[in-house]
């Protein structure tokens, strides 16, 4: 083979082996690119490529799959950063959802940002009806009230557990607010506001209230009774005498029946109190609550309805409901609420009463005694059982109708309100039981 033949197949060997490592490198590049590529969508997956050590692919591929691991061992860290966030999230929100209060967060324009599903319960309105919306427009509070949240705003001063007293949902109620906000700089006010219902608390201190207040009353009504009712009877007697003994002379008999009269009067008031004090149970006799309204009515319409045209309106249970105790109570406490419901109607067109009975479960009878007159304004209603609070004419009447009344009917373990929902007149709701409480 001459010199030129071998040269020849020696640069065609050596064009091959260049020709196969072009190739290679052009692959190993091809496949590079789409690593790129596949990492643009997420898939951070190393490229597995046989390359030369002496090839300066190998330290490209090199660094490729170094940034791999990197980019992948960061993207699990922010993986796991992301679920941590995500369960620190459902954490606080069930927490939030949880707290026995109503949460509300309010922005720098005091406008609604998150709410809890107390929150919507409260209110009775849903998340998208709240939010974005002025906490003042969603809150109707008294003035004072009003003040002293627009000075917590203001000069950022936390409130813990100041009372509030709101209409909510139809509803009056009392609230606790606690109330802090969550930066301390002088720009921005973003606050937290939590909110707990203590309508319940609030009735029984109220309801603690009016039991002391029995106490007192009971022992006030057998200290004077004693010692008013001798010089009373005293009085009534001489009196009479006196009446008789002046024979006709005109002023002498009218001033001694005004005295008689106001000395029964007072009479009255004495046993009214005694009435109020007593401390007797009622159980062993019933009382058909029906026919027990019906001579009532009877009566009143044989004497003041006569004075007075009222239209009466009964409802009755058919079933006659017959509740524990006697009627003697019972009557006083019906006929306090009728003549309460005739002075109401006094100069009324159109008056009426009506009259209802109720059996509930067959153990609670409920009645009812409404009218509509002018209905009791909402300043005086937590007022009106209060002994000797009256909106009568002072003189004229006691003011202890009604705390006798809701007194008897207590002593059976029933109880006596007024609806404050009821909005034609007044309404008095009796709850009372069929068996002894």
């Amino acid at each position: 083979m001459s010199g030129t033949v071998v040269l020849a197949v020696i640069l065609a060997a050596v064009l091959a082996v260049v020709l196969v490592l072009y190739v290679r490198d052009r692959l190993i590049l091809a496949r590079l690119h789409e690593s790129i590529l596949d990492a643009q969508e997420g898939t951070l997956e190393p490229l597995k490529v046989e390359v030369s050590p002496n090839n300066q692919l190998n330290a490209l591929v090199k660094d490729f799959n170094v940034m791999m691991g990197a980019l992948r061992a960061m993207f699990d860290t922010v993986e796991k950063c992301q679920m941590r966030v995500m369960n620190e999230r459902n954490k606080m929100n069930a927490l939030l959802q949880s707290l026995p209060g109503a949460l509300l967060s309010v922005d720098d324009n005091l406008r609604v940002t998150a709410i809890n599903s107390q929150t919507e319960d409260l209110f009775g309105c849903r998340s998208n009806e709240l939010e974005n919306h002025n906490l003042f427009d969603l809150l109707v509070v008294d003035e004072p009230d009003r003040e002293i949240l627009r000075d917590a705003f203001l000069y950022k001063h936390q409130l813990h557990n100041h009372v509030l007293h709101t209409r909510l949902n139809n509803r009056e109620l009392w609230l606790a607010l606690n109330m802090s906000f969550l930066t301390e700089e002088d720009v921005g006010m973003d606050a937290v506001l939590i909110f707990q219902d203590i309508t319940d608390y609030k009735n029984l201190q109220e309801s603690v209230y009016y039991r002391e207040k029995l106490v007192a009353m009971g022992q006030l009504a057998a200290g004077i009774a004693h010692e008013l009712n001798t010089p009373l009877g005293n009085i009534i007697g001489y009196s009479q005498i006196l009446a008789d003994n002046v024979g006709d002379s005109g002023k002498q008999v009218h001033y001694s029946g005004i005295v008689v009269d106001e000395a029964k009067r007072c009479s009255r008031i004495v046993q009214d109190l005694l009435n109020y004090g007593r401390k007797d149970q009622c159980y062993g006799d019933g009382c058909n609550v029906n026919q027990l309204i019906r001579e009532l009515l009877d009566t009143f319409s044989s004497c003041r309805l006569k004075r007075q045209p009222v239209e009466i309106e009964l409802d009755l249970d058919e079933n006659d409901p017959l509740v524990n105790g006697g009627c003697g109570e019972l009557d006083i406490v019906f006929t306090n609420l009728i003549i309460n419901s005739l002075s109401a109607l006094e100069g009324r067109e159109d008056p009426l009463i009506r009259v209802r009975t109720q059996m509930v479960n067959n153990k609670e009878v409920l009645a009812t005694v409404e009218d509509n007159g002018p209905g009791v304004s909402p300043e005086i209603r937590s007022r009106i059982f209060d002994p000797f609070f009256t909106t009568g004419e002072m003189g004229n009447e006691s003011g202890l109708g009604l705390a006798i009344s809701q007194a008897m009917i207590g002593r059976r373990g029933g109880s006596l309100r007024l609806d404050s929902s009821y909005s034609s007149g007044a309404r008095f709701v009796i709850r009372m039981y069929r068996e002894a409480k």
